[in-house]
């Protein structure tokens, strides 16, 4: 029964931790990265489409991106979710092929950046919390349902609150490589 729970909260928190990358991979650095594109989506035929099932990404060089569009009608509506996105880049086409140049960051942005970084962070470790917690009530469910002894029940919350640090030290090294990656010119 302890073991359930240590498992689940291992393989929610695993799921926080995958969450936090994702959310960290939309943040744009200087680079040019395919990825910095996968959260726009474009309406093809009345659906809203990921813009890399409309076209292909590719990066031409560190500050460029290219979109190869598949479909030549589709170009102003590639370009145009491009344009409304939060991302503040400016596409600009030739033919079937449409090209971003990505602006470099000023130190000002990489700053902000680096806050927005660490706001997610903080959110993951939120998140791993909440599940340590959660882990933590069922354990003491099961103390006073006389399911477990006390002593069980200490050495299982002793457990969880190592496999918490263990992820809350993931969270901090994620965060200090793409703090790395964002000051980085």
């Amino acid at each position: 029964m302890i073991d359930e729970i240590k498992q689940d909260a291992q393989e929610r928190m695993g799921k926080s931790i995958e969450a936090l990358r994702s959310n960290l991979n939309k943040v744009r650095t200087g680079r040019a990265h395919p990825s910095l594109l996968d959260n726009i989506t474009v309406e093809y035929y009345g659906m809203d489409t990921p813009l890399n099932q409309v076209g292909n990404v590719s990066v031409p060089d560190a500050r460029t991106l290219a979109v190869t569009v598949f479909d030549k009608s589709m170009i102003g509506a590639v370009e145009k979710a491009i344009l409304s996105s939060d991302l503040g880049l400016n596409p600009a086409s030739q033919g079937t092929l449409i090209r971003i140049p990505l602006p470099p960051l000023t130190e000002e942005r990489r700053k902000d950046l680096v806050r927005v970084v660490r706001g997610e962070a903080e959110n993951g470790k939120i998140a791993i919390r909440n599940i340590r917690r959660d882990a933590n009530s069922d354990v003491k469910s099961l103390l006073k349902e006389k399911d477990i002894s006390e002593d069980e029940s200490r050495q299982a919350e002793d457990e969880i609150q190592k496999i918490t640090d263990t992820f809350v030290k993931q969270v901090d090294e994620i965060l200090s490589e793409k703090e790395a990656e964002l000051m980085e010119i």
